[in-house]
């Protein structure tokens, strides 16, 4: 490895891909991020750290470029020749997924394999991040480890899963320095605002603010296993800088069904959540992934990685944060 930690994130604009630059900007990486062009800015989670390139000594670079985008994809690795590549990006909406599903295993299938020949064709002494899911897992009983039986309930699983496996494939076939972070959900005040927690949570604040009177959710049944997305960069972090690669599970080993994060959620604003939501079907999924709870002993044991904030403080913390926002 180079003593020059040149860090590739894919996905930086996202939730996880802002923390993670956050994280090694801190560690005295040079980082490189890959962001999509719009005709409207798509940075906000990035722009405090935003560095003028005119400037000396600047550590964060952003390249404009899309996962279905092979050829381009492939110059600027080969361009940048990095030391660490996560890939973090994604079409990561489960529901979306169902909509879109030959995009979905482009980005998220196909992007993975062309990121790993980039690195096995260029020869570069690269060690690679494979952002897997505990959508893998799908309608198999937790707890889930690395050891589980995979069966994915949606094409967003199902194109993680290539995505999986080609990792373990390209680290067998070429011996690349690749590994799979298997994450069980992680949320945060970043979170995309249709994905389920921070909707609540947004609900909750324009509630609060009588700017909202209803929140419409789907199967309140549903067991998730919630982490702070902050924490859970350090693992992806902690993973790289192993000796040899492998394959972990990221988790809290604590569950809690979307009712009690909606219980939490609201009574951290004084509010009682059964007069506000209300069931909605449009918000099913065909196939329902009924209980995700992840096993991370072995990331413990290994890494020496535990998450700390478990799904009761994460509403909470998320409450706080929309409220400020609304204010």
């Amino acid at each position: 490895m180079s003593s020059k930690r040149i860090a590739f994130i894919t996905g930086i604009t996202g939730q996880d891909g802002s923390y993670l630059a956050e994280l090694l900007l801190e560690k005295g990486y040079e980082v490189h991020g890959l962001i999509r062009r719009a005709s409207s800015f798509n940075t906000q989670r990035i722009d405090h750290l935003f560095q003028d390139p005119h400037e000396s000594n600047v550590k964060l670079h952003l390249h404009y470029g899309d996962m279905s985008d092979g050829a381009g994809l492939t110059n600027l690795i080969t361009s940048i020749r990095p030391t660490e590549i996560y890939n973090l990006a994604a079409q990561s909406h489960v529901k979306v997924s169902f909509s879109m599903p030959h995009y979905t295993a482009n980005v998220d299938g196909i992007g993975a394999v062309t990121i790993l020949e980039a690195i096995r064709s260029a020869g570069l002494e690269t060690r690679y991040y494979q952002a897997s899911t505990s959508e893998l897992f799908g309608s198999t009983p937790p707890p889930q480890s690395e050891t589980t039986k995979f069966h994915p309930r949606s094409p967003y699983a199902a194109a993680k899963l290539y995505a999986y496996w080609v990792t373990i494939n390209y680290r067998e076939a070429y011996g690349i320095h690749a590994t799979n972070g298997i994450l069980f959900n992680h949320e945060s005040p970043r979170r995309g605002e249709t994905f389920v927690t921070r909707k609540i949570t947004r609900a909750v604040a324009a509630i609060a603010n009588k700017k909202q009177e209803k929140l419409y959710l789907g199967n309140m049944d549903a067991v998730r296993d919630w982490g702070y997305a902050k924490e859970y960069v350090e693992g992806m972090w902690l993973m790289l800088q192993q000796d040899a690669p492998d394959d972990y599970v990221a988790a809290t080993g604590v569950g809690a069904t979307i009712r009690d994060f909606c219980g939490a959620a609201f009574s951290r604003a004084g509010l009682n959540w059964e007069d506000y939501v209300e069931f909605d079907p449009q918000y099913l999924r065909p196939t329902e992934v009924d209980a995700l709870i992840g096993d991370p002993s072995k990331t413990k044991k290994v890494l020496g990685w535990e998450a700390k904030t478990h799904w009761k403080e994460l509403a909470e913390l998320m409450v706080d944060s929309d409220l400020r926002l609304q204010e």
